[in-house]
């Protein structure tokens, strides 16, 4: 990765939400080895402060924001904060899934989780894109999945929140670029975090974020979509040979078998 880079264009302060595990870990780990200083958001206020520690003896300054996006004032909250903070780089890692029959799932957790995969995020996007727009530099990072890019069943409103995230920043990345600012929108298979467990869904084969998040930041600022992982790729792959009704179907097998405990 070219450290000069990112810290000529990204710098010298990221916000990285989700950065208590997984891949907004990760790429708070490797954007920290290329030179940039992290503000760190996550609801884990322990496992944030473990990641900033280990920021610290990597050289980087580091600020930790342990505040839930779901909670009312969250996002304003923490955008006041960091309002003086010079960041050239906002990587959006934080949301969550359910999974299993939409309708024996709770109304709140579905209403919550459109909330953070959603809400929070094109908040933070668009007061980003105004600052960077300003500053004519910055980078937008934002995660849809696998399940955006159709109907997924057994996980349909998450597959919703993800869909709504990769049309958001596929349309952005050509609307902002004139400005000097790059959008990502990364799209990974199943990855091996807590993400999983908190969704209730069994994920064997789960990719480890580690090597996949030099591949994300590569790709900032030269492609519209990465992704990360041979899985992902394949899986893509795969489905793109389908008809939209083949692809829900598959989708619907491939959930099916990751929630058939809750049944």
């Amino acid at each position: 990765m070219n450290e000069q880079r990112f810290t000529e264009k990204y710098g010298p302060w990221a916000l990285v939400t989700g950065a208590s595990s997984g891949l907004g870990r990760e790429l708070a780990y490797r954007l920290g080895a290329a030179g940039l200083n992290l503000i760190l958001q996550g609801r884990d206020e322990v496992r944030l402060q473990a990641v900033s520690e280990r920021l610290t003896t990597m050289g980087a300054e580091t600020v930790t924001i342990p505040i839930d996006f779901s909670k009312v004032g969250a996002v304003d909250d923490l955008l006041a904060k960091i309002e003086t903070w010079e960041i050239g780089c906002f990587v959006g890692a934080a949301g969550y899934g359910t999974s299993g029959a939409f309708i024996r799932n709770a109304v709140d957790d579905e209403a919550d989780m459109v909330d953070v995969n959603c809400r929070a995020v094109v908040k933070m996007t668009h007061h980003f894109a105004r600052r960077f727009t300003a500053q004519k530099r910055g980078g937008i990072i934002l995660f849809g999945s696998l399940v955006g890019f159709q109907g997924t069943p057994f996980a349909s409103n998450y597959a919703a929140t993800k869909a709504y995230i990769q049309i958001l920043g596929e349309g952005l990345h050509h609307e902002l670029k004139p400005n000097g600012v790059d959008v990502l929108c990364v799209a990974p298979g199943p990855v091996a975090t807590g993400f999983g467990a908190r969704a209730d869904m069994q994920m064997e084969g789960a990719a480890d974020p580690v090597p996949l998040a030099p591949v994300i930041l590569k790709a900032l600022g030269r492609k519209t979509t990465v992704k990360p992982g041979f899985l992902s790729k394949f899986l893509l792959f795969s489905l793109a040979l389908l008809p939209r009704w083949g692809r829900i179907m598959v989708m619907a097998n491939v959930m099916g078998n990751m929630t058939k405990h809750q049944s």
